[in-house]
């Protein structure tokens, strides 16, 4: 079964790769989405595809690339369905 989850990730989560990190990561388990910086020094991302995939992908933005040091993931299930593909959006 499909699922969405939007993920808030917060620490030293920018300039650290971790924008690029989670693209790879998404691509590599086939899940759709997106990732974005927030204007406050937060990551935000959503992944979309079979509900084990997207829970193994919350589970790896708890640590992230080598450089990020990550605080806390908050996560929520949405009925958000993304376009096909996992992609980098500009920072809101």
């Amino acid at each position: 079964m499909n699922i969405s989850k939007r993920v808030v990730i917060t620490g030293r989560v920018q300039g650290v790769w971790y924008r690029g990190w989670t693209v790879q990561q998404a691509q590599a388990l086939n899940l759709s989405g997106w990732v974005r910086n927030l204007s406050d020094g937060r990551v935000e991302a959503l992944f979309h595809g079979p509900s084990d995939k997207v829970d193994q992908m919350v589970d790896a933005c708890r640590q992230g690339p080598s450089a990020a040091r990550v605080g806390a993931v908050d996560w929520e299930t949405t009925s958000e369905t993304p376009a096909g593909g996992f992609h980098q959006r500009p920072t809101v």
